[in-house]
């Protein structure tokens, strides 16, 4: 039976283990139909694949779309909705689409451009749109650097590095006249919606 690849989200989380929230608390502040990256790296295989089945069971009452990056081969036995390849691994990208996973890679320069649309991918994480925590010292690429490598890597262009929904909306904006409809994904931004709503149970549980 050919394998059903899943809605192509708007809306990401890219997981990143500097961020000292449990990613499973991140994962439930995403609206319904957003889609997950699961990277991870440095986990054991274990608890790494522990962790994809906590996120693919609250993605299930969500609609969320989980991404493992890895190869295609462990994201099918894991039972990951698609694969993010590095680009490293962009001869994986047959393979990939042969399993029917969703496939999305990461740009940051033209050659990555080039190589994500010789790959085929679905979706394409071009950063560093602005200034990000996660790479410190990164130039930032801003609109117009951005716009350029978005057309060339052809798919859904999806906006990273220091990503807030502001930001999000005013990239929307100036992207009208590219007729390229961005996403966009965070991994700050969805660190800090966590605590800010842990800070708000905590005062409200506060007693009298």
């Amino acid at each position: 039976m050919a394998r059903h690849q899943p809605p192509l989200p708007m809306l990401w989380l890219l997981s990143d283990e500097r961020i000292g929230a449990p990613l499973a608390r991140l994962a439930v502040e995403l609206p319904p139909g957003s889609g997950i990256i699961l990277r991870h790296d440095t986990l054991p295989d274990a608890e790494r694949w522990r962790l994809l089945r906590r996120l693919k069971h609250i993605a299930a009452g969500r609609r969320l779309v989980v991404i493992l990056a890895g190869t295609p081969a462990l994201a099918r036995r894991w039972g990951a909705d698609g694969v993010h390849l590095r680009q490293h691994q962009a001869a994986q990208a047959r393979a990939a689409r042969r399993a029917r996973l969703l496939l999305t890679m990461p740009v940051h320069d033209a050659a990555e451009a080039a190589a994500a649309r010789r790959a085929a991918a679905r979706a394409v994480f071009v950063s560093p749109l602005h200034p990000t925590r996660s790479h410190p010292g990164a130039a930032a690429l801003r609109t117009a650097a951005w716009l350029r490598l978005a057309r060339r890597a052809g798919g859904q262009a999806i906006a990273l590095g220091g990503m807030t929904p502001a930001r999000a909306r005013a990239l929307r904006l100036q992207s009208t006249s590219s007729q390229i409809q961005p996403g966009w994904a965070a991994i700050d931004a969805w660190a800090e919606k966590a605590a800010q709503r842990r800070r708000l149970q905590k005062r409200n549980c506060v007693p009298t």
